[in-house]
């Protein structure tokens, strides 16, 4: 099985991304996405941003490598009796039997980053979306002292070295990187731009049950407690992450969670 695929259906993100909805449901506000708009969200899970472009009235097609997600993307959407939302399975390296320039925008938030052959997913997005469109990514920001950078980082401390020419997710969170891929598809450096922003996870339970759900449900956790079990260490790793997660939460209440994290978002004009 390919091994991106295998990772985000390991688990159940849809855990995860229940505490990310109302962030998504702002950056869709913010970023202007409405009615009519065609819009390809990219690595969009269950439909983060996904479900409120279309509530918003846009053409919504969700592409995602878990099959287990796009399921549950298309259960939300039918649940909510939008029928201008579709979830497939699709890779973003390679977008078999996607058109060129079928998108208006193309967004990914924290999806995309996550794919292999990054200069291959620059230049499917930059393929699938119309001249005078966007290209709009959310990518997390290597060494950020914020949530989901630390979760990573600390996670790998506790798994074998990636395989030779693994290129890390994180790479995605590089402004020069992000330069380097797109303007090697075809975009001018002056069409691409940045802004630090925020998104915060919510929980109606503490930072230690929400660490749980992240060693229960969330691929690269899942990976890095099965690793530090297999070396007697998953104690520490379950602690360094409770330490992290109880710092980082802002909730006045310990039995709720409230953390941001800041994360890279990268527009790009076609």
């Amino acid at each position: 099985m390919n091994p991106n695929k295998a990772l985000w259906e390991k688990g159940d993100f849809t855990r995860i991304a229940e505490t990310m909805r109302k962030s998504g449901e702002e950056l869709i506000t913010k970023i202007g996405i409405g009615k009519g708009m065609k819009i390809l969200d990219l690595g969009g899970g269950d439909g983060t941003t996904a479900i409120p472009s279309a509530r918003l009235g846009a053409e919504v097609t969700v592409i995602d490598i878990a099959g287990n997600l796009v399921q549950a993307g298309n259960i939300r959407a039918k649940e909510e009796g939008l029928t201008n939302c579709i979830f497939q399975e699709g890779d973003a390296t390679h977008l078999d039997g996607v058109g060129d320039a079928l998108f208006d925008s193309t967004i990914s938030i924290f999806g995309a980053m996550f794919a292999p052959k990054p200069f291959d997913v620059a230049k499917e997005m930059v393929r699938v979306t119309k001249p005078g469109g966007k290209i709009i990514m959310g990518n997390w920001i290597p060494g950020d002292p914020t949530l989901v950078a630390q979760i990573l980082k600390i996670s790998s401390a506790y798994t074998p070295p990636p395989p030779e020419g693994f290129i890390s997710p994180m790479t995605w969170g590089v402004e020069d990187n992000v330069i380097e891929r797109f303007t090697k598809a075809g975009i001018n450096k002056e069409n691409i731009n940045f802004s630090r922003e925020s998104f915060t996870f919510r929980a109606a339970y503490s930072p230690s049950e929400f660490v749980d759900v992240f060693k229960k449900f969330y691929g690269p956790t899942m990976n890095a407690f099965d690793a530090a079990e297999n070396n007697g260490k998953s104690k520490d790793l379950q602690h360094e992450l409770e330490r992290l997660f109880i710092a980082e939460n802002k909730s006045l209440s310990s039995a709720h969670t409230e953390i941001t994290a800041t994360y890279l978002l990268v527009t790009v004009k076609r």
